[in-house]
């Protein structure tokens, strides 16, 4: 028993030897913070939107970094013809938050920084992905201005962080928004740009968006999470503060855009138009053949981004029966009228032709399954497709 017991006492001395020869583990490093930052509108055309970013402030690095999805190349070989293909390339890119901030500042647009509450391990997997998707091979995508954009990148980010919770939260929810209404309200500034959007746009930005598909504009998703909460109920926002002030004008609201006045000005150019073919017939036809000119190019602008281009907002669009690509067949004869001659017998047809497929252009109204926005133009063009096909009557037999 005496050996026993020394034999016991030896085992529990070596045991304690090589317990305390064991290294410590290394204490584990704070987890990052994790923020967004949404920027204000600006004059560009690409700049009215907004824009946001995702913050990673790492207490062993050097300071806050901005991962930036918005950053693409002019100067890029075959830019412009992915351009006009609906095929452009972004990437993300990685720098001081402050160097990010920089042209905001300088320009005036504003900046608001919204700290999350994740849990540490979240936090550290979304850091761990984000860097890993800033390297050089990993960073560019295919963007599209709706569906993968800066703030839906951004959004998508946020949600795998949060194992799918941030898009269960804004899934079901909708405030009737679409794709059109939300690009007309932020392009109202800009006329031009304005107009672009609502020709262009076809019955694809028609459909009402749930919250989480609205999270392509930037304020709309900063809005959504302030109001989104954690697993345990906690608000996802712990902390918000303003990073720059806007010294721009502010983003637009919501505006209704009312019937009416262009049913009423539609009615006023078909009058204007009859008025003219009986007093000034050589006039009306330079006025007439500026007109087809223009509803041709963009029927043949719209016709070209159906057949050829990933432009999925211009398929399908119905303006197509009221900027007709057959208005161009009418320039021949616009020019004879102009002359004091009288245009070829197909000139009358196509007049008719040209005015009942304006006239089609109503009957989507009422397919419910598949809507349009587009009454506004066909009140405007529809009274003056037909007033220009009664202002040239069939010629009569000799």
């Amino acid at each position: 028993m005496r050996i026993a017991a020394l034999w016991a006492l030896l085992l529990l001395l070596c045991a304690a030897g090589f317990a305390r020869a064991q290294p410590a583990a290394p204490p584990q490093l704070p987890a990052p913070r994790i923020g967004v930052v949404t920027m204000g509108p600006g004059d560009i055309f690409w700049e009215r939107f907004g824009h946001d970013a995702i913050v990673v402030d790492d207490p062993a690095g050097p300071g806050p970094v901005s991962y930036n999805f918005g950053f693409f190349d002019l100067d890029e070989d075959g830019f412009a013809a992915r351009f006009a293909k609906g095929e452009m390339r972004y990437l993300l890119v990685a720098l001081p938050l402050e160097e990010d901030l920089a042209y905001y500042r300088e320009v005036g647009r504003g900046a608001t920084l919204q700290w999350l509450d994740l849990d540490p391990v979240q936090a550290r997997r979304l850091a761990a992905d984000l860097a890993e998707n800033a390297r050089p091979e990993n960073a560019r995508y295919r963007y599209d201005y709706f569906t993968d954009n800066c703030a839906t990148r951004v959004r998508d980010a946020l949600d795998r962080a949060l194992d799918g919770r941030l898009r269960k939260q804004l899934e079901g929810r909708s405030s009737g928004d679409t794709y059109r209404s939300e690009s007309l309200r932020l392009a109202a500034p800009a006329p031009w740009m304005w107009l672009g959007f609502d020709i262009g746009i076809g019955p694809y930005g028609d459909r009402a968006l749930s919250r989480w598909e609205q999270g392509f504009v930037p304020r709309r998703l900063a809005d959504d999470l302030r109001k989104a909460t954690r697993a345990d109920g906690r608000p996802l926002v712990a902390s918000e503060i303003e990073l720059l002030p806007q010294r721009q004008a502010a983003e637009p609201m919501e505006r209704a855009w009312p019937l009416w006045p262009w049913l009423l000005a539609g009615i006023a150019l078909a009058l204007v138009a009859l008025a003219m073919a009986r007093r000034s017939p050589r006039t009306l036809a330079a006025l007439a053949g500026g007109f087809w000119l223009l509803c041709g190019l963009l029927g043949a602008v719209l016709a070209l981004g159906w057949a050829f281009t990933e432009h999925r907002a211009l398929w399908a669009n119905r303006n197509l029966l009221l900027f007709d690509p057959l208005c161009l067949l009418l320039l021949p004869g616009a020019w004879a009228l102009l002359r004091g001659r009288t245009p070829s017998p197909r000139f009358r047809a196509l007049l008719v032709a040209v005015a009942v497929l304006a006239a089609l252009a109503c009957l989507p109204l009422w397919l419910q399954a598949v809507p349009q926005r587009n009454g506004h133009w066909i009140a405007l063009l529809l009274p003056l497709h037909f007033a220009l096909a009664r202002c040239w009557p069939r010629p009569s037999r000799a």
